[in-house]
C-alpha cells in the first residue's frame, strides 16, 4: 500500500496512525502494538451489537498491521460546539441518552476478526491507582525539586489510595473510558462513538466524569452541574450520594492521570501539543477538591507544593 497517495489524518494520543482512502479509514499500528487493532475492532463490534453507532470493519490485514474501517467524516461534537455552542445543552442531553445506552451493555465477550475470543477487562481499583501514579512518575520529576520528590510521592500515594478506597460502586458497568466530545462524531445527524479500544467494565460514574470534566472543552461550573443533574434525572434509581462521591473522586483521579499522560507524551514521545491542556486539568482538580471534606488531605499537600 502506497501511503504517500493517502491522506493522513490527525491521530490520537496513541501509537496508531490514520489515513483516509476514499470513503474508508485505514488504521495502522506498530508491529509490537498490532494486538490493539484486534481490541479496537472487538469493542466496536460490541457497540454495534448493542445498537450504538461505531466504525464497522471493512477489511483487515493483520500481518501488515492495518485494518480498514467505516469513515464517519470529520465532524466531531467538539468541533461543532467550538463553531457554535448555542445548542450545547441540546447536544449534551443527546450525549447523556447515548451514555445511558452505553451503560446498558452487558456483552463481555466477542469474537475478533482472527477468530479468537476477546473478553472486556475489569477496571479494578488497582488499575485506577496505577493510572493515577502516572502523575507521580512523570509530572512530579519534571516540576518538583529533586530533594522533595520522594517525600511528595509517598504522601500523594497514600492520599490517592485513601480516595480510591472511598469509592462506593463496584466495577459492573460498561465504561468507554475516554467518553468526551472529541470522541463523539456526527454523521447524518446521529452521534457515533470512536476511540473505544480501552473500554472496560468499571464504575458507573467514570464516563460521566470524563464527559463533564473534559480538559479539551471548557464549560462553566453551572453547566457542569446541569449536565450532572440531567444524568441523575434519567437514572432515578441510582444512589445520588454514592454516585456524586464516586464522580468527584474519579474526576480527580482521571485528571491526575491525564496530567501524567500528557507529560509523558511530551518527554518520551516528543508530542508537546497536549501540554497546553494541563493548566485546565489542574483547574478541574481544584474545582472538585475546593471545600470538599474528602479531599482535605489532598488539598493541603497540593497547596504546600
Amino acid at each position: 500500500m502506497n501511503l504517500s497517495k493517502l491522506r493522513s489524518l490527525s491521530g490520537d494520543a496513541s501509537f496508531r496512525k490514520f489515513y483516509r482512502n476514499k470513503n474508508k479509514i485505514i488504521v495502522f499500528s506498530k508491529k509490537d502494538t498490532r494486538k490493539n487493532l484486534l481490541i479496537y475492532d472487538a469493542i466496536n463490534k460490541i457497540l454495534i451489537k448493542n445498537k450504538i453507532k461505531a466504525p464497522k470493519l471493512i477489511s483487515q490485514n493483520y500481518k501488515s498491521k492495518h485494518i480498514q474501517i467505516e469513515d464517519f467524516g470529520n465532524l466531531t461534537v467538539y468541533q461543532k460546539l467550538k463553531k457554535n455552542n448555542k445548542n450545547k445543552l441540546t447536544y449534551y442531553k443527546k450525549i447523556i441518552k447515548l451514555l445511558n445506552l452505553v451503560q446498558k451493555i452487558k456483552t463481555k465477550k466477542i469474537r475478533t476478526f482472527l477468530g479468537s475470543s476477546y473478553k472486556v477487562p475489569k477496571y479494578s481499583k488497582k488499575i485506577l491507582l496505577e493510572e493515577a501514579k502516572l502523575f507521580l512518575d512523570w509530572y512530579i520529576p519534571k516540576k518538583i525539586k529533586k530533594k522533595n520528590q520522594t517525600f511528595l510521592k509517598k504522601k500523594l500515594l497514600l492520599v490517592l489510595k485513601s480516595l480510591i478506597n472511598k469509592i462506593k460502586f463496584s466495577s459492573k458497568t460498561f465504561v468507554h473510558r475516554d467518553f468526551h466530545v472529541s470522541n463523539l462524531m456526527i454523521k447524518n445527524k446521529k452521534l457515533c462513538v470512536i476511540d473505544s479500544q480501552d473500554a472496560v467494565f468499571g464504575n458507573v460514574a467514570y464516563d460521566l466524569a470524563s464527559l463533564i470534566d473534559d480538559v479539551r472543552l471548557k464549560t462553566s461550573i453551572g453547566f457542569k452541574h446541569n449536565i450532572f443533574e440531567e444524568y441523575i434525572k434519567t437514572n432515578k434509581k441510582i444512589n445520588v450520594v454514592n454516585f456524586k462521591n464516586d464522580f468527584e473522586i474519579l474526576s480527580v483521579l482521571r485528571n491526575f492521570k491525564i496530567i501524567g499522560i500528557f507529560t509523558r507524551l511530551s518527554i518520551r514521545d516528543n508530542k508537546h501539543n497536549y501540554l497546553k491542556l494541563i493548566p485546565y486539568a489542574w483547574k478541574l482538580i481544584e474545582q472538585r477538591i475546593e471545600q470538599n471534606k474528602k479531599f482535605i488531605k489532598l488539598k493541603i499537600i497540593l497547596d504546600k507544593y
